[in-house]
C-alpha cells in the first residue's frame, strides 16, 4: 500500500511492533462518548487484557498478514490520529452476528478517528486505504455494520462510498438497538 500524506499525516499498515500503540488508540476510543454504540467491546473489558492480547492483536493484522490488515493514520511525532481494520471473511464461514457469508469479502471494524481530525478529510483517506488493500487482496466488496442510533459514523461511512445493504443485525444486552449493514462494490 502506497503511503499518502494529504496533509500533517501518513496513512499506513501497522507493525507488529506497534502493539503498544494499538492499545492506547483503543482504549481511546473505547471512552468515545459514543463508543456504547460504535463498538461491541467495552473500556473496562479491554483496559484488563494482559499485554500478551495487545502484543497478538498487533501481530495478526500487521503489514503483510493476508487475512486482516490494520490501518492508522500516523500524524506528526508518530502519534496515531485515527484507525481502522479490514478483516477477510471467506465465502462459506458464519459471521459474528450468525449469518453465513456467502462470498469472499472485507469488513471493516475498530473505526476510530480523534476528535480533533474529525471532518478533516482523514476518515475518508483511512477508507480509501483500507478498500485499496481490500480490492488488492482481491476482494470484490467491503461492508460493515453501524448502530442505526449512531447517524455521525454513518455520515462518514457515506462519504466513504458506503451505502446501506437493507440488512439489520439486532443486537442483544449492551446499547441494545439494531445495526446496519453498509456496503461498496469494488
Amino acid at each position: 500500500m502506497s503511503a499518502s500524506a494529504p496533509g500533517d499525516y501518513v496513512i499506513r499498515s501497522i507493525r507488529a511492533d506497534e502493539w503498544p500503540a494499538v492499545k492506547e488508540l483503543r482504549l481511546r476510543a473505547l471512552r468515545d462518548p459514543v463508543a456504547h454504540l460504535a463498538y461491541l467491546e467495552t473500556y473496562d473489558d479491554a483496559v484488563d487484557r494482559p499485554d500478551s492480547y495487545w502484543q497478538e492483536r498487533a501481530a495478526k493484522a500487521a503489514e503483510g498478514a493476508s487475512g486482516v490488515q490494520q490501518i492508522v493514520a500516523e500524524g506528526p511525532g508518530g502519534r496515531w490520529l485515527g484507525t481502522l481494520t479490514v478483516i477477510v471473511e471467506e465465502a462459506g464461514t458464519t459471521d459474528w452476528a450468525g449469518f453465513p457469508v456467502e462470498r469472499r469479502q472485507g469488513h471493516v471494524v475498530g473505526v476510530f478517528v480523534r476528535s480533533e481530525w474529525r471532518g478533516s478529510g482523514l476518515t475518508k483517506a483511512l477508507f480509501a486505504a483500507g478498500l485499496e488493500w481490500a480490492w488488492a487482496s482481491g476482494l470484490e466488496r467491503v461492508r460493515l455494520f453501524v448502530h442505526a442510533e449512531n447517524g455521525r459514523a454513518q455520515g462518514a461511512y457515506r462519504k466513504a462510498g458506503f451505502a446501506p445493504s437493507g440488512r439489520t443485525v439486532t443486537l442483544e444486552g449492551g446499547a441494545g438497538g439494531c445495526e446496519l449493514e453498509f456496503v461498496v462494490e469494488r
